[in-house]
C-alpha cells in the first residue's frame, strides 16, 4: 500500500510513487509473459485508488514551479472567451431555440420563443446574468434569469427558459447532458443527464412552460432519446455489462418503468445500436453497426408495432439510411470503396434494388445524407477536406410529402458549380426524383459541421465552419438563391487572425505514402530550426482528425509554438482506403506515419529537434505510446490523454467494456496467433525499452468507461522500471481526474484549469514561458 495521500500532499515526496510488483503469468498462443502490474487493472482495489492519489500528489510537487504559468494560461483562456454570449437561434418545430452563457457560470442554459415566421430568425443578444423581471416566473428549475421582455435596442422577442445547466449541476462534481429531445408539440423536454462521467444517464422529463419535472425515474440509460409522434412515449437505449448499446426500449411517460416495452435487442456482441428520429417525424431509426457491417431498422413513431428492416445484414456491407418522405437515401459500399448514394423505397429492399444516384470518386468518401422536403444535402470527403453537396428535388418526379402535404416546387439552386457524376454511366438522379447537385461553398482548410437542421420543411441548410485559425462560424445556405449567409462568427476578444498563417503540407512516409498535415504558426516565424512545436494525431476508427478552433491554441501560437495536425492512416481524412491502410495487420502504418510527420517538421527547419512536443488522446494515446517507443529521441515531451496504452491486455479480455466490438478494428488476438504477435509488437506497455524517453504526462479520469484509468497507471509504472530519464529534467508523470470521464472534468472553468495544467507542463519542457 502506498500510504495516506493526504499526508503525501502535505510533505515532500522524495521519489516517484512505485507500486508493488505482484507477478502474474499470461499465456496465449504458447507465449508466456510475466506481468508485474496486472493487479493494477482492478479499478476497485483500494491500493490502486490510493496509488492514483499519490501520483497526483507527485505531479503537483513536480510542477509546483509552474503555478504562475498555469494561472496566466487560465487568465488568457478567459480573455479569449466572450463568457457572456448567445448562440444563433435554430428552429425546432414551432419554436426557435438558443443557448446563453454567462461570465462566472460554468454551464449554458437553453431558451426559446415561438416562431412567428419560419424564414425570419429572431434577433437575440448577449445579456448579463440577472434577476427575473417583476412578476415573472422562472422556468425549468428556477434559475434567476434576465428579464423576459426585450431590452432597449436588444432582443426582438421575449424568451422562455427551457433548462438551466447551472441549476441542474448544483451540488455535483460532474455534469453533462448526453442527449436531448423535445416532444413534437413542444410541450416536454427529455434530458439524459450524467453526474459522474461514466456515460450512464438518468432520464429527466420536464414540462417546458411550467418548469415542472414530470418524472425522473429511469436510470442507467444510454445515448439517444426520441419522442413518439404523439409525445406520450420516449424511446431510449440500454447498455450491457460491456457498455455496448444493445437494446431499444419504449417508455410511456408517467408509467412505471417496469412496464417499459423492449422494441429491439441486438444479440451479436460485434454490433451496437444507435437511434435517431427521421426529419419528417415518422420513423424511429435504429442503426445496428459493427466496424464493417450495418443493418438498419425503421419503427413507426405513430405505431411502433409497424417496423421493418431496410436491408438484412451481409458481411462487410456498410450502409446508412436517411428517410426522405416517399423514399430512402442509402449510402453504401457494395460496389465502391468510397460509397455510393442510392435511392430505395420505404420498405425492405436489397442492394440490387437500390437506384444509384451518385458515387464517390478516387480518394473520396460519402459520409452522410440529410433529407428535407424539397432538397437534400450530402456530406462527403474529397481531397482530405469535408464538403457539402445540395440536391434539389425535381418537381413532378416523386414526392417528399408526409401525411398528404405536397412539396413546394424548388426555385433552383445556383451555388458555385454543378457536380459531374463520377461514373461513366447515365446519371440517374432525375429518375429517382433528384436533380444535379451543387457544391455548397465553404472556407478551404476548414472543418464543416451541419447544425440546427431539425425541420422537414426547411428552405435552408445550416452549417458551421472552423479551422485552426478560424473561430466557429455559423452559416445558412438557401436552396432558393444558392447564397450562403454568415449568421455569426464567434467573437474572440484580443485575437488577431491576421498574425497567423495556416496551410497543408505533405510528409513522406517510410513506404513512400504522402501524409497530409495541417500546420499553423505566427506569420513572422522563421525557419531556422529554432522554433518550439506541438504535433497532434489520432489515426483510428476512420475518424477524421479535422482541425478545430480551440482558444487555448492562441496561447501557444502567441508564444511562437508551431501547431501541426498529422492526418495519418487509420483515420478517415483521405477516404476509406486510408482507414483500411491503418487498421488490423496494417496498424503499424499509423505509428510510423506519425513519426515520419514529426521528423518532417524538424527536417524542413520549422521546429527545433530538441523542442518538439506530441499529444494525442484515447486511441491517439495509444499512438503516443507506440510512437514514443519507436522514436523516443524524437520528442522532448509527450502528453497522452486517456491513453489506450495496454492495448493487447485489454483486447485479450472479452469481458471488458467494448472489447468484442473492437476486434474488427484491431483483430482478435484471442483466436489468432498472428494478430496476437502483431499487437504485441506495438502495444505500448509491451515495448518499453531501457533508453531515455521524453518527459511524459499521462492524464486520465477515474470514471472513464471507454479507456480505464488503470491502463495509463500500469504504463507509467512500466516506464519507470525501464526508462533512464532524469526524474527532474524529464519526469514521467500521471494526473488523474477524480470526478470526470473520457473527456475529463465538466464545466468550462474546470476544463480551462485542466488544460492549463497540461499545457504548462508541455511548455516548460519545450522551453517556453
Amino acid at each position: 500500500m502506498i500510504g495516506d495521500a493526504i499526508k503525501l500532499a502535505s510533505m515532500t515526496i522524495p521519489h516517484p510513487p512505485r507500486a508493488a510488483k505482484k507477478p502474474s503469468t499470461r499465456i496465449f498462443h504458447d507465449d508466456v509473459v510475466v506481468e508485474n502490474y496486472q493487479w493494477m487493472r482492478n479499478e476497485n482495489d483500494p491500493d490502486v485508488l490510493e496509488h492514483v492519489r499519490a501520483e497526483n500528489a507527485w505531479f503537483e510537487q513536480n510542477t509546483a514551479h509552474l503555478a504562475d504559468l498555469r494561472a496566466r494560461l487560465v487568465s488568457e483562456f478567459a480573455g479569449y472567451t466572450k463568457e457572456t454570449d448567445v448562440s444563433v437561434p435554430r428552429r425546432i418545430g414551432d419554436y426557435w431555440y438558443w443557448t446563453r452563457t454567462w461570465e462566472g457560470k460554468a454551464y449554458p442554459a437553453l431558451f426559446r420563443c415561438a416562431v412567428e415566421h419560419p424564414a425570419v430568425r429572431p434577433q437575440v443578444m448577449a445579456r448579463p446574468y440577472g434577476e427575473p423581471a417583476a412578476g415573472a416566473e422562472p422556468a425549468a428549475g428556477g434559475e434567476p434569469v434576465v428579464d423576459g421582455e426585450p431590452a432597449a435596442g436588444g432582443d426582438s422577442v421575449p424568451e422562455t427558459g427551457v433548462y438551466y445547466g447551472n441549476v441542474l449541476a448544483e451540488g455535483q462534481d460532474f455534469f453533462a447532458v448526453g442527449a436531448r429531445a423535445i416532444s413534437p408539440d413542444g410541450r416536454l423536454l427529455a434530458l439524459a443527464v450524467d453526474t459522474s462521467g461514466n456515460e450512464y444517464f438518468t432520464l429527466r422529463i420536464s414540462e417546458i412552460d411550467s418548469g415542472e419535472v414530470v418524472e425522473e425515474k429511469l436510470e442507467n440509460i444510454g445515448y439517444g432519446l426520441v419522442f413518439s409522434a404523439d409525445g406520450r412515449v420516449v424511446f431510449y437505449t440500454r447498455m450491457d455489462d460491456a457498455w455496448r448499446t444493445y437494446q431499444v426500449w419504449a417508455h410511456r411517460i408517467g408509467e412505471d418503468p417496469a412496464n417499459d416495452r423492449l422494441l429491439f435487442e441486438e444479440k451479436d456482441e460485434l454490433f451496437s445500436l444507435a437511434i435517431g428520429r427521421s426529419r419528417d417525424g415518422q420513423w424511429l431509426m435504429v442503426h445496428s453497426e459493427s466496424r464493417t457491417t450495418t443493418e438498419v431498422h425503421l419503427f413507426s413513431t405513430v405505431d411502433p408495432e409497424r417496423y421493418f428492416t431496410v436491408c438484412e445484414r451481409s458481411a462487410d456491407l456498410d450502409y446508412s439510411v436517411e428517410v426522405a418522405g416517399d423514399g430512402l437515401f442509402i449510402i453504401h459500399n457494395r460496389d465502391n470503396i468510397g460509397f455510393d448514394l442510392a435511392w430505395a423505397p420505404v420498405a425492405p429492399s436489397t442492394p440490387d434494388e437500390w437506384v444509384k444516384i451518385d458515387g464517390a470518386g478516387d480518394g473520396e468518401r460519402f459520409t452522410g445524407m440529410s433529407a428535407f422536403r424539397d432538397f437534400a444535402v450530402l456530406a462527403y470527403r474529397s481531397g482530405g477536406q469535408m464538403r457539402l453537396r445540395a440536391y434539389p428535388r425535381v418537381a413532378g418526379a416523386g414526392s417528399g410529402a408526409v401525411a398528404g402535404v405536397e412539396p413546394t416546387e424548388p426555385t433552383g439552386v445556383t451555388a458555385t458549380e454543378p457536380i459531374t457524376p463520377n461514373d461513366t454511366e447515365t446519371h440517374v438522379a432525375a429518375a429517382s426524383g433528384w436533380g444535379t447537385p451543387v457544391v455548397i461553398p465553404a472556407e478551404e482548410l476548414s472543418t464543416i459541421t451541419l447544425w440546427g437542421n431539425a425541420n422537414w420543411d426547411a428552405r435552408e441548410v445550416n452549417f458551421m465552419t472552423e479551422s485552426l485559425l478560424t473561430p466557429d462560424s455559423f452559416h445558412s445556405y438557401s436552396i432558393d438563391t444558392g447564397e450562403v449567409t454568415t449568421l455569426k462568427v464567434t467573437e474572440v476578444p484580443g485575437y488577431d487572425r491576421g498574425k497567423y498563417v495556416q496551410y497543408w503540407a505533405w510528409a513522406r512516409a517510410t513506404d513512400g505514402t504522402e501524409i497530409p498535415l495541417t500546420i499553423a504558426h505566427r506569420a513572422d516565424l522563421d525557419r531556422q530550426g529554432k522554433n518550439p512545436g506541438l504535433i497532434e494525431g489520432y489515426g483510428s476508427y476512420e475518424i477524421s482528425n479535422d482541425p478545430w478552433f480551440v482558444t487555448s491554441n492562441i496561447s501557444l501560437l502567441e508564444r511562437g509554438v508551431v501547431l501541426a495536425v498529422a492526418h495519418i492512416r487509420g483515420g478517415g481524412e483521405m477516404g476509406r482506403a486510408w482507414y483500411d491502410q491503418g487498421k488490423l495487420l496494417a496498424k503499424r502504418n499509423t505509428f510510423t506515419d506519425f513519426v515520419d510527420s514529426a521528423r518532417y517538421l524538424v527536417d524542413i527547419g520549422l521546429v527545433d529537434a530538441d523542442r518538439l512536443a506530441a499529444e494525442g488522446g484515447s486511441a491517439g494515446g495509444l499512438l503516443m505510446g507506440a510512437a514514443t517507443n519507436l522514436a523516443p529521441e524524437l520528442f522532448r515531451v509527450v502528453h497522452a490523454r486517456v491513453p489506450f496504452v495496454d492495448a493487447l491486455t485489454t483486447i485479450l479480455d472479452p469481458s471488458l467494456p467494448l472489447t468484442v466490438g473492437e476486434w474488427e478494428e484491431w483483430g482478435n488476438p484471442v483466436e489468432s496467433a498472428e494478430v496476437y504477435h502483431y499487437m504485441k509488437s506495438y502495444s505500448p506497455t509491451e515495448n518499453v525499452r531501457a533508453v531515455e524517453y521524453p518527459a511524459i504526462l499521462a492524464s486520465t479520469s477515474v470514471n472513464d468507461i471507454r479507456v480505464s484509468f488503470t491502463e495509463p497507471t500500469k504504463w507509467i509504472q512500466v516506464l519507470r522500471d525501464y526508462a533512464t530519464n532524469d526524474e527532474v529534467k524529464r519526469p514521467i508523470l500521471q494526473y488523474t481526474e477524480l470526478a470526470g470521464g473520457h473527456a475529463g472534468g465538466s464545466g468550462r472553468y474546470r476544463r480551462w484549469e485542466n488544460r492549463a495544467r497540461q499545457l504548462a507542463f508541455i511548455l516548460d519542457q519545450i522551453g517556453v514561458d
